[in-house]
């Protein structure tokens, strides 16, 4: 499986941007809390990442802490946990497995390191071959025990185990002087150490902040700049286009009185109502006076004759109805005066038929 997105856990900033930046560059998407409390709460409120990033010594709840209340979850029991520390004994890496943690990457870290780990904890998820968080129910190491021990010294066998014939086992150091500087001079080395870490994440966020400022006002400076500019060139074209719009309506207003000029010119040429004009007017309604009058004579004149012929065509076929009426009732008379005598006769013979039938009967 490939990794896509993690947890970063650590209090310092520094830190955190550094291994982000790290994480990043492999294409995996970082989430970061700066506390134990605040990563538990992360893990409860959102989809849970494919690794955790945890930090060592944190305020408040350090990382073994942090590390047993994931692992005791069965939410997020199966996330593999990475531990981030300065603490380079193989004492701290077998106790720090004990409580459920994948691995240990020191601090700094390196990106050839860092490489190795997510290429190895890749093949452990694909493989299935992720080893669980034993039950240990053994107090974790103490700071003092983790961090002020050197890394040569030896740790010292449980009670139980410890001889009773006051003899000294080979396998513990005894407690010289060089022991005591090399402890002494080893927790002096971590007290430095996380006093630097502590004024280097008070510097970083310090630079941060006022690196934050200084770009708010650069950008707030530059917004006014780009305003100003935007203006002032809105101007320059209002006041070009003012310009440029005088100057078309003034040659169209030229224009306009040279075109209205000459016009007026024309219609003073072409205009008045003179004598030859009264003549020529004169001349053409006596012309259409006279032939009005002769198409007047025309017209009444087939009036007339169109009157004849309708009044004729009219008396012709009043004679022709009044002579085809007459004949019709002709035909009719004639018709029924021998219908009436056919029945006469008809009625004669049957009774001669009938005279003659009882005769020779």
């Amino acid at each position: 499986m490939e990794i896509k997105n993690a947890l970063l856990v650590d209090d310092s900033k520094v830190a955190r941007f550094a291994l982000r930046k790290l994480l990043e560059d492999r294409g995996i998407q970082v989430s970061m809390a700066g506390s134990a409390e605040e990563a538990l709460e992360l893990l409860s409120s959102r989809e849970h990442p494919d690794v955790i990033f945890m930090d060592h010594l944190m305020p408040g709840m350090n990382g073994v802490e942090a590390t047993k209340a994931i692992k005791g979850n069965p939410d997020t029991a199966d996330i593999p946990i990475i531990m981030c520390t300065s603490q380079k004994s193989s004492s701290f890496t077998k106790e720090a497995k004990n409580f459920g943690v994948y691995n240990i990457l020191t601090k700094p870290t390196p990106p050839d390191r860092l490489g190795l780990v997510l290429d190895q904890l890749a093949s452990d998820v694909i493989a299935a071959t992720l080893s669980e968080a034993p039950q240990d129910d053994r107090e974790p190491l103490t700071d003092i025990c983790l961090e002020d021990m050197p890394d040569n010294a030896e740790p010292e066998p449980p009670e139980d185990e410890a001889p009773h014939n006051g003899d000294i086992p080979a396998s513990i150091a005894p407690l010289t002087s060089n022991l005591i500087e090399q402890i002494s001079h080893s927790a002096v080395k971590t007290h430095v150490n996380n006093r630097l870490h502590e004024l280097l994440s008070s510097l970083f966020d310090e630079q941060f902040d006022h690196l934050k400022r200084a770009l708010d006002e650069s950008s707030s400076k530059q917004d006014s700049v780009i305003e100003e500019r935007l203006n002032a060139i809105s101007g320059m074209i209002e006041e070009r286009t003012q310009n440029l719009r005088d100057e078309v309506a003034a040659e169209v207003n030229l224009n306009l009185g040279r075109e209205l000029a000459e016009f007026k010119k024309e219609l003073s040429r072409n205009s008045g109502f003179t004598s030859n004009h009264m003549a020529e007017l004169k001349d053409h309604i006596t012309s259409v006076q006279t032939i009005d009058t002769e198409f007047w004579q025309t017209l009444q004149s087939e009036a007339i004759q169109q009157a004849h012929e309708i009044s004729r065509e009219t008396a012709e076929d009043i004679a022709q109805r009044t002579i085809d009426m007459f004949v019709a009732q002709q035909r009719s008379a004639t018709s029924r005066i021998y219908t009436v005598a056919l029945a006469l006769g008809l009625g004669i013979f049957s009774l001669g038929a009938a005279w003659l039938a009882g005769l020779f009967g």
